[in-house]
Parts: C-alpha cells; sequence; structure tokens
C-alpha cells in the first residue's frame, strides 16, 4: 500500500517506551534517541500528540528522562511497576495506550505506533477499518513482530539505520554496524 504524507496530516505518535527500550538495550546495549524516532516518523506533517507512555521504577531516576522528552514536546504517561507477591513484576501499556490512540484517533489522519509488539495488531485493524486512520508503526525490526509488520500501512524499521535511532550510554560506545 502506497502511504501518503503532507505536511498538512494530522499525525499523534504513541509511544510504547519500555518496548523500544529493551529492544535497543538487547540489540545494541544502547540507549533510543526519542528525538530522531519523533523527527523520521513525524516526516514533516503537523503534530497534534506524541505521548511516550513509561512504568517508573522503584529507585525514581527517571526524571532526566521525563525533561528531555518534555523539551522535545512529547508528553510523559506514567505508571508505577507493580510488584506482586513472590516478587512478579508487571509492567503494562498497552491498554492504556490504545486507548488513547483511538480516543484521539478523530482527530488525526495517521497514527503512528513506536513500537514492536504484536499485541496492537487489533488497535492497528481497529484503527484502519473503523476511524479510517493511515497506521504506522516504527520500531527494531529484529525485535517486532512480523503480523503487525504487515498489518500496518508502513513499518519504519530503525534496524536499518541504527546509529540514527541510538544513543551511546554511559561510555558505551556503538557498534560497528554494517
Amino acid at each position: 500500500m502506497t502511504v501518503i504524507k503532507h505536511p498538512g496530516q494530522r499525525v499523534g505518535i504513541f509511544i510504547d517506551t519500555q518496548n523500544l527500550y529493551h529492544s535497543a538495550k538487547n540489540l545494541y546495549n544502547a540507549k533510543v534517541n526519542f528525538g530522531n524516532v519523533l523527527k523520521e516518523s513525524l516526516a514533516g506533517r503537523h503534530l497534534v500528540r506524541a505521548r511516550a507512555y513509561v512504568v517508573t521504577t522503584e529507585s525514581g531516576d527517571e526524571q532526566n528522562f521525563f525533561e528531555a522528552m518534555n523539551k522535545l514536546g512529547i508528553e510523559i504517561k506514567t505508571k508505577d511497576l507493580q510488584i506482586f507477591f513472590g516478587g512478579a513484576k508487571k509492567a503494562d501499556w498497552d491498554v492504556g495506550m490504545a486507548i488513547d490512540a483511538v480516543t484521539l484517533s478523530p482527530k488525526l489522519d495517521a497514527v503512528i505506533l513506536a513500537t514492536g509488539d504484536g499485541d496492537f495488531i487489533p488497535l492497528v485493524e481497529y484503527l484502519q477499518k473503523h476511524e479510517g486512520c493511515q497506521v504506522e508503526v516504527i520500531s527494531f525490526g529484529k525485535s517486532s513482530s512480523s503480523k503487525l509488520r504487515e498489518v500496518c500501512d508502513e513499518f519504519i524499521d530503525m534496524d536499518q539505520d541504527p546509529k540514527k535511532y541510538l544513543i551511546a550510554h554511559r561510555g558505551w560506545k556503538l557498534p560497528k554496524i554494517k
């Protein structure tokens, strides 16, 4: 399918922060450059809303991250990490992210999901069929659901040019990417 992008197109970007963070860490031992994720996915169009969904840690060390995201114009939605009896932990924003995308979709021409999580397939299909939105996904292809890649209107594979989307962390050097 041909994806249409023009400056007047109204865009909402919904960022599954944990999904991108863990993909960058596991694949490249680096952190995500969310500024470039925003810039590349927006592609010169009109940003209506950008939201990042974050699970706060027990230590609460996220304040610098929150400030950096706010400077980029990205709203932060936080949820506390749930710790269950026996030590099991749960950190999930899937439903909240989906509800926000559906709620905002009447004001949008394109919805961009920054995630590789296949749990969002029903959301993609709903937005396309019932809201008439173009749905684009940006994520690391190596850790993305192949079905999610199939159902979206466009998939931006951050693995194609990972240095564009990564930041070295605490003295780490980005790996040489061929």
